[in-house]
């Protein structure tokens, strides 16, 4: 499709964590709809070689979105590659071995909740400003079934996603007037670099057979599902569509 055609030309987009996994889905199907893309990963050789595959479409930031002076600075550099920014997605986030919910230390705690909770408030404090005064924008919270769904031994993770999604209802409340609209993706377990830190540590056949069999369509999900529906919610397609958070789970929250 090209670029002046897609669902989202013309359009300016952020997606944090987008060096690889879902983040990398969605910039590369953000670029070919169209989107200019500001890539931001605290990887920022993984970022820029993303940039490069993608072109004149795509900028890289290095940025660690738990730090105030990094998203400012995202923002600001997004705003000189592209002018107004149209789109963010929060996807960057973290994971946590398996283990007992006390048996967590607070170091790993605090970097669950800077990464998976503080970055949606800091982008929303750089970026909602903007768009305010410009009349409408779409941020997009990639959350986890997790936060609806949780299962054992990954309590505070499943604790931070399930922040996100009642953040996604808040924030799209209170934004809603200024035509911002804030929507929620929730993946299953997918074929990402997170997905060995949630097997503890070790991507085995019999790892992940464990996982397939609490997801009724039998497979993993992949950046090109995710990459789907984060398109169509954050296009004009969607524009009746705020607050919601949407399982693509291959049935796994049923």
């Amino acid at each position: 499709m090209s670029a002046d055609k897609g669902r989202l030309a013309g359009k300016v987009a952020i997606v944090t964590g987008a060096a690889s996994g879902f983040g990398a889905g969605i910039a590369r199907q953000f670029a070919a709809e169209g989107a200019r893309v500001v890539i931001a990963d605290l990887n920022g050789d993984g970022a820029q070689a993303l940039a490069s595959e993608l072109g004149a479409a795509a900028t890289a930031v290095r940025a660690d979105v738990a730090r105030d002076a990094d998203v400012a600075a995202l923002a600001e550099a997004a705003t000189a590659f592209g002018g107004q920014v149209d789109i963010v997605v929060n996807n960057a986030g973290v994971g946590q071995l398996p283990k007992p919910l006390e048996s967590v230390d607070e170091a790993e705690f605090d970097r669950l909740l800077a990464v998976n909770v503080k970055s949606v408030y800091l982008t929303a404090r750089h970026i909602v400003p903007a768009m305010k005064a410009a009349g409408g924008g779409a941020i997009l919270n990639i959350a986890s079934t997790g936060g609806v769904s949780p299962r054992p031994n990954l309590a505070w993770y499943n604790a931070s996603k399930g922040w996100m999604i009642a953040a996604t209802r808040a924030m799209a409340i209170e934004l809603a007037r200024w035509q911002i609209r804030v929507n929620a993706i929730n993946p299953v377990a997918g074929d990402t670099p997170l997905l060995a830190t949630f097997m503890g540590g070790e991507d085995t056949p019999a790892a992940r057979e464990r996982i397939l069999t609490t997801i009724p369509l039998r497979r993993l999900s992949t950046p090109a599902d995710i990459a789907a529906a984060a398109t169509f919610l954050c296009s004009d397609e969607a524009s009746m569509i705020t607050g919601v958070a949407l399982e693509v789970d291959g049935g796994r929250c049923l």
